[in-house]
């Protein structure tokens, strides 16, 4: 039986991804900071607590096939309030969603060669349209999927390194800082612009997450846009 990780596998995307693999079979250790597993809790900008809960894998089912590095953080900064963001707010960040995949991919790295496996980034629309919730975490997720390109490489032939790009999905993290109703309005102005006239659900996410794992055996450097279209739709 295949073995995988799932970062941030406590809610949203993540925790989809984690019953979707769980659902296909798969042995599945959901990595968070809390409500998970104890031997799997861990903060994924820590290089101790990566490598602790990969050996943690490990030793419990001897093999890891995926790693889906789904946890991430923000500050909600409207783009041109320069003053809203800190040097610290930007390290965080940056801390969090591109220096957290790259530490648990070497955690991963010796374990994912020997099952000749693969690796998921979730990264997001908002890399190439310089959107989202913050200049901070646009260029975060750009980043990411910079280096995504690079580890395809420099992990191939063995480990296959691919990206999904989500696009407005409403998950607790946008529920926490916009409340139901104002999730719900950024949720329909997201889905007026997008050529399918929809957003992405964490269901959708996770279907993307899995067809990369088990099917798309020769595709290594890709990114899977999960936006109804929005990464193409014309400017306003």
């Amino acid at each position: 039986m295949k073995v995988a990780i799932v970062t941030g596998g406590n809610s949203g995307m993540g925790e989809a991804t984690v019953k979707e693999l769980a659902k296909r079979g798969w042995r599945v250790a959901a990595m968070a900071r809390s409500k998970v597993e104890k031997e799997f809790r861990g903060d994924v900008a820590e290089d101790g607590d990566c490598r602790r809960v990969a050996k943690a894998v490990l030793d419990k089912w001897g093999r890891i096939d995926a790693l889906v590095n789904s946890a991430g953080t923000t500050k909600f900064v409207a783009h041109a309030d320069l003053e809203g963001l800190s040097a610290d707010d930007i390290l965080g960040i940056f801390r969090v969603n591109l220096v957290g995949p790259f530490q648990m991919i070497r955690a991963c790295a010796a374990a994912l060669k020997a099952s000749r496996g693969c690796v998921v980034n979730v990264s997001s629309v908002a890399s190439i349209l310089g959107t989202g919730s913050s200049i901070a975490y646009a260029a975060s997720k750009a980043a990411l999927d910079t280096m995504s390109f690079s580890l395809a490489r420099a992990l191939g032939p063995e480990v296959r390194v691919n990206v999904v790009a989500p696009g407005y999905v409403r998950t607790p993290w946008q529920v926490a800082a916009h409340g139901a109703d104002g999730a719900a309005d950024l949720e329909r102005r997201f889905a007026e612009r997008a050529p399918l006239k929809a957003a992405a659900e964490p269901q959708d996410v996770a279907d993307a997450i899995a067809w990369l794992i088990e099917g798309a055996r020769r595709v290594t450097g890709e990114i899977v846009y999960v936006d109804g279209g929005m990464h193409i739709a014309s400017p306003r």
